[in-house]
Formats: C-alpha cells, sequence, structure tokens
C-alpha cells in the first residue's frame, strides 16, 4: 500500500497536510531512534503519517478552463520568470505553447508581461515578468570582484534551467546530460558548470561495494586559467555536496568519457578531499 500512495503522490494525485512523510522519506530515520517518534508509536510508519487527500478533491468546479490555464500560465511565471517554449514544453502543460500563447498574448496586452528576446537562441515568443526583466538587467554584467555563487542542484530540479529552458550546450560525442533523478548539475554564477550522473551498478565485477559509480561531465571552455579556476570550484563544490548527504558516498570513475586519473579533473578532486581508490575517486559523507 504505501508504494501504491507514494506513486500517486509523485503524480501529484494525492498530498498530505504535513511535511513529516516527505522528510522520512528523504532522510528516514535510524532504527534505533524509531520506536520515540510519535507516528510510529501508533504503529504508522513515518512516511505514512499526516492526512492523505486527493488534489483533486481542492479544485475549485466553477472555474473555467480558461481560468484554469491563466492560473496555470500564472504559475509558471512566478516560477521561472521568464516563460518560452522550452520551458512549457518542459512542464508538460495540457496544449503545449500553442495553448499558453493567447493568455500571455492577453496578460501582455493588459501590461502585467512583456514580451522581449530575453534568453538568446530561443526564439521571439518569449515572455517575463517585469520584476524579472529588471533582475536580469541587474546581472548583465557581473561584478568582476565578487566571490562566485556556486549552486548544486538535483538535474531535475525546476530551478535548474539547463535541459528546459536552456540548452545543455554543444558536445562531442559520448554521454550526454540529462534531467534524470539522481542525477546532480553545479551552476557557478548560474551557468552550467558540471553533470554528475546517479549511481549506476558498480562494475568492479565480483567485489560487491556499497555504492555506485557516477560519471562526471564537465563544461569548461575557455581559456585555461579560467578553466582551470573552474574545474577547482566544481571539485569543492562536489566534495562539499558528498560531506552534507547521509546516503552512499560519492565516487567518481570516469569524466567527460574519460578515465578519472587521466582527467584534468584529478588533481582538483585530490585537493578538495577525495580520496584516489584503484576504481575512482572517493568521498564520504561526514
Amino acid at each position: 500500500m504505501k508504494d501504491a500512495l507514494w506513486d500517486l503522490v509523485w503524480a501529484g494525485e494525492v498530498t498530505n497536510d504535513s511535511l513529516h512523510p516527505v522528510r522520512a522519506v528523504l532522510k528516514p530515520s535510524p532504527a534505533r531512534n524509531v520506536r520515540r517518534r510519535g507516528p510510529a508509536q501508533r504503529g504508522t510508519s513515518p512516511d505514512l503519517a499526516g492526512r492523505w487527500s486527493l488534489v483533486s478533491s481542492y479544485r475549485d468546479q466553477n472555474l473555467t478552463a480558461t481560468e484554469r490555464l491563466t492560473a496555470r500560465v500564472r504559475q509558471l511565471l512566478d516560477r521561472y520568470g521568464v516563460i518560452t517554449r522550452e520551458v512549457v514544453q518542459g512542464e508538460e502543460t495540457e496544449g503545449g505553447f500553442t495553448a499558453v500563447y493567447g493568455v500571455l498574448r492577453a496578460m501582455e496586452e493588459a501590461g502585467r508581461v512583456r514580451r522581449g528576446y530575453f534568453v538568446a537562441g530561443r526564439g521571439a515568443a518569449q515572455f517575463a515578468l517585469p520584476g524579472a526583466v529588471d533582475r536580469l538587467r541587474t546581472l548583465r554584467e557581473p561584478d568582476p570582484d565578487a566571490q562566485p555563487k556556486i549552486v548544486v542542484l538535483a538535474a531535475a530540479d525546476p530551478a535548474n534551467p539547463y535541459g528546459a529552458a536552456l540548452g545543455w550546450g554543444e558536445r562531442g560525442e559520448g554521454r550526454k546530460p540529462m534531467r534524470s533523478a539522481g542525477a546532480l548539475v553545479v551552476l557557478i554564477d548560474g551557468v552550467l558548470a558540471a553533470w554528475l550522473a546517479k549511481d549506476r551498478p558498480s562494475s568492479s565485477g565480483s567485489r560487491a561495494v556499497p555504492w555506485g559509480e557516477r560519471a562526471l561531465l564537465t563544461f569548461t571552455e575557455g581559456e585555461e586559467l579560467d578553466a582551470a579556476r573552474t574545474r577547482a570550484l566544481i571539485a569543492k563544490a562536489l566534495a562539499a555536496e558528498a560531506a552534507r548527504s547521509h546516503g552512499a558516498p560519492f565516487f567518481i570513475d570516469e569524466v567527460d568519457g574519460q578515465p578519472i586519473d587521466e582527467s584534468p579533473m584529478a588533481e582538483p578532486l585530490r585537493a578538495a578531499g577525495f580520496a584516489r581508490t584503484p576504481r575512482g575517486y572517493l568521498k564520504r559523507s561526514a
């Protein structure tokens, strides 16, 4: 029953009045402490606690299809600031961009959104909130003296624009990044710097290990000095993410399709605290 219930949650069909089940799924309690927690005392698994209900039960049946679509468009604007055709496609909005275009055009005529060419390479049919446009203008010329802002996100996180609103960038033959569950992206000042694949079964043959192997793709185009700086920042970001995680260690065995020891990332990873092993580089959680 639990698996079926969570399948409905991930499908957006069922919700809960508490965040406790989500926390329990993301960070299971140690077995020795489970009996002390409230839901477990009543014989309820922590990830089943709370009151569950159908999402459809909160729907206002008096709303028209146009009103529902308008609400959906406002949600996309609040989430992304700038709406492009790729954003709508990535959100799998019913009817696609054709369906939302009429709503966006009406909002433009009412002065609620602006149309322009905000994101390079994404066509002319782009709409943005006025506040988002103003913020983009302030970030057009980054401060050269400011410390780089490094963010590590799940590749499938809506906050990651790559693979949806933005393309991944051109790469040669070999593995391509994807917005897949378990994969991570490293953004430096909002620019894609690296993509880390999710765990895959170890290829070490009969030698079983309690973690999987991961492949890393880097995006360090530019002068060598800038590329070296970017590689160091990527390594520090991955080391910090591994230290914060409570799951399996980070084990990287491949970078840009090459064995890790043959990659320029080898030295930055060692400097960031990754330990060299016969099969790759390992960083355990704190």
